[in-house]
């Protein structure tokens, strides 16, 4: 593989409008002067706009569909994978394709249409080639977490057509510790996987103008423990079935590793997982200005659950007799580390047209190891350089540029993508206008794409134009804000979509890729409601997104190495959907408060056209209901959170049932007048209900943990 060059980009910076959760942009100084809001409120109204502080973003409406996770909330939702973290959020679900791989689902969309971020900046990893796949992301070590549904998210990049998920830590230091020193730290427990785990940053200022960051976490399961059996009922029967014609056929010993996998219960065997990362960064405060650099490690190691009716494939001799040793099947498991170098400066100029440039880059040297048993199977290696900066004016709005190189590998048995080399650049805009009545809010994007396999020997490239205009209204007495956006969107076919070519075994499909696939085009129309009477908050978002040329796999009906074959195809494609949720105040005293947190979310997905049907796993209803009490240094807080079923289901998957699970947290901040410590005991699932998540490629033999009990505490000083 070649090394990336340093190659200096300027990029991108966007201003979106979101209604954002409580206390979604502030920092702590603003908080301080900004009454206290209800802790699972999903709205903040802030001189009657809506705040949120991820890089490059400011004050305009654009996206309806916005949530962040502070600290409290992020822990708990603590998990070891950012898709089960974000999995309440109205409108996101997770892949959950096993305890040490599970990325987010926006809006029904996932892989190459979703952007996960760290700070601004992408993960540089490979999570989005393969389910299986891990993103490089220790939410231990996290601040906050930003999500952006909507139709400019696509101004982070073409393949955020889904949406973002925008991951904030302090690896690079903005400002000195009040105290000269800041000391963070978080430490959990649970029943369900023996969880033990831990995360510790300290910040220590270096005079007044330097500040030193270090954080590090450590975080080790075992098998997760799970109610019943590992199995669906229909795939029980089939190994059952399957186990009686091996003994009639006198296979015994087949027969009885059969009925051995059928009757697998409690557990999940080979879920184990193992992460540790180590970062750390300086900042240098210039006044009005600031820079900072950090370099990061994150190392895992995960057990991959194995599909009683597949396996990973097996080479076969010369005269197609399996190899010795083959019949039994080994254990999967993946270990991956991340090198990753970034820079940050956010640079004051005085006025004039422009208010701030901010600037944004970072090299990423990723290694991803498939191990079955102890041999190596398949390697996967990344070289990520990506730059962005953002002009922010000083009358509003923002003018920005982005640069990315990926350089992509894989060696292997199994290395069903060839290598690949990605180049991007893309100019874009975000202008805000008064007119009196309403405001009006336009943002434009142009992207080049370049996509070369020298192995297979194509070089495509491809000129991509998107853009938003949104008309958003203030309601009488500044009780909220209506809107709509329409929008028009492109993406460019990725890597592993052109050139796919072999078995992929994390979704026991044979894949095959189209070199000519042709450019995926949207165009969407989102409307919004956002209420605020008092402490209570009210959002609403429905949105209808039309594809011409949708990109997706298409069973052929044909095998290939005992794999079903599947061939990247494009199609129309219609999405519709609708997010709500609302955060109501049911008693307010002066030592207590009860608050009512309800969520809803919903997506239908179909294919148009030749190919018509449902798109596949696509997550059902989802409901989420809860009571809040805080009194005086306790909260209690009561969930019942509701998974519908799923029937609407394509040729080689299965419908799905729904559950219910019911949660409660209880926590306690022992210090008076100190918020610093916070002690949590959260059961979870408590009915050891069984639940299986739509989204997932391995839902039929890999379910949601049974009943887990965990035990918590933050420190921070």
């Amino acid at each position: 593989m070649k090394t990336i060059t340093s190659q200096l980009a300027v990029a991108t910076a966007l201003s979106f409008a979101v209604a954002a959760t409580p206390a979604l942009a502030q920092s702590e100084a603003d908080n301080e002067s900004t009454p206290d809001l209800p802790v699972n409120s999903s709205i903040l109204t802030i001189s009657n706009s809506i705040v949120v502080s991820a890089e490059g973003l400011e004050e305009l409406d654009f996206i309806a569909g916005q949530d962040a996770l502070e600290v409290e909330e992020i822990l708990q939702n603590l998990d070891g994978q950012i898709g089960e973290v974000l999995d309440k959020l109205p409108g996101v679900s997770a892949t959950s394709f096993a305890p040490g791989a599970s990325r987010p689902i926006l809006r029904g969309q996932d892989g190459e249409r979703v952007r996960i971020l760290i700070d601004g900046l992408g993960t540089a990893d490979v999570a989005s080639t393969s389910a299986d796949h891990a993103t490089t992301i220790d939410p231990l070590t996290v601040e906050r977490i930003e999500v952006l549904r909507g139709p400019t998210a696509l101004l982070f990049g073409s393949q955020a057509l889904g949406g973002v998920v925008n991951v904030i830590d302090r690896r690079i230091p903005t400002e000195v510790p009040e105290n000269g020193v800041r000391v963070d730290a978080i430490t959990a427990f649970d029943t369900a996987s023996d969880l033990r785990s831990g995360g510790a940053s300290l910040d220590v200022g270096l005079g007044e103008m330097f500040v030193f960051h270090v954080d590090g976490s450590y975080r080790e399961t075992n098998d997760l423990e799970i109610p019943g059996f590992q199995l669906t009922e229909e795939l029980r029967a089939d190994l059952l079935a399957d186990a009686a014609e091996e003994e009639a056929e006198g296979e015994l010993e087949e027969a009885a590793e059969l009925r051995e996998a059928a009757a697998q219960e409690d557990f999940l065997p080979n879920s184990a997982t193992e992460t540790y990362t180590v970062n750390g960064g300086i900042g240098v405060i210039l006044g009005d200005s600031t820079f900072g650099a950090s370099v990061g490690y994150y190392d895992t190691f995960y057990g991959i659950v194995g599909n009683p009716e597949g396996g990973h494939h097996g080479e076969e001799g010369e005269e197609g007799e399996e190899e010795e040793g083959e019949e039994e099947a080994e254990t999967v498991s993946i270990g991956l580390e991340q090198w990753r170098f970034d820079f940050k400066g956010d640079i004051a100029l005085g006025g004039g047209f422009a208010d701030r440039l901010k600037i944004r880059a970072g090299y990423s040297d990723y290694t991803h190891t498939e191990f079955e048993g102890t041999e190596i199977g398949t390697v996967f290696d990344t070289e990520t350089f990506e730059a962005r900066a953002e002009l922010i004016q000083t009358g509003g709005g923002v003018i920005g540029a982005q640069f990315t190189s990926r350089d992509f590998e894989a060696v292997g048995e199994e290395a069903f993508v060839a290598p690949n080399d990605t180049t991007q650049f893309a100019v874009f805009t975000v202008q805000e206008f008064d007119l009196g009545f309403a405001q009006l809010e336009t943002a434009g994007r142009y992207e080049n794409v370049d996509v070369e396999s020298e192995t297979v020997g194509v070089d495509r490239n491809f000129n991509l134009f998107s853009g938003a205009v949104s008309l958003v209204g203030e309601l009488e007495e500044e009780r909220g804000r209506v809107g709509l956006t329409v929008s028009r969107s492109e993406r460019a076919p990725a890597g592993e979509e052109l050139f796919a070519n072999g078995p992929h075994i994390a979704t026991q499909s044979f894949e095959i890729g189209d070199p000519n696939l042709g450019t995926e085009e949207a165009w969407g129309v989102e409307a919004f409601i956002r209420l605020a009477q008092g402490d209570a908050t009210v959002n609403f978002a429905a949105y209808f997104q039309t594809f011409s040329d949708y990109i997706f796999l298409n069973p052929t009906g044909e095998e290939e190495d005992d794999l079903p074959v599947f061939e990247f195809l494009q199609s129309g494609a219609e999405f519709f959907g609708f997010e709500a949720d609302a955060n109501i105040p049911l008693v307010e005293a002066d030592s207590y408060t009860l608050t009512a947190d309800l969520r809803a979310s919903y997506v239908e997905a179909k294919l148009s056209g030749d190919l018509s049907g449902p798109v596949p796993r696509i997550p059902p209803l989802s409901l989420l209901g809860a009571l809040e009490a805080d009194i005086d240094a306790f909260n209690i807080r009561g969930e019942i959170q509701h998974a519908g079923g799923q029937e609407s289901v394509v040729e080689f998957e299965t419908p799905t049932d729904s559950f219910t699970f019911v949660n409660l947290y209880l926590t306690w901040r022992p210090l008076q007048n100190n918020q610093n410590l916070s002690l949590q005991l959260a059961g979870e699932n408590l009915f050891d209900t069984t639940g299986r998540r739509h989204s997932s490629f391995t839902k039929d033999f890999v379910p949601l943990a049974g009943r887990n009990i965990r035990a918590s505490a933050r420190l921070s000083f």
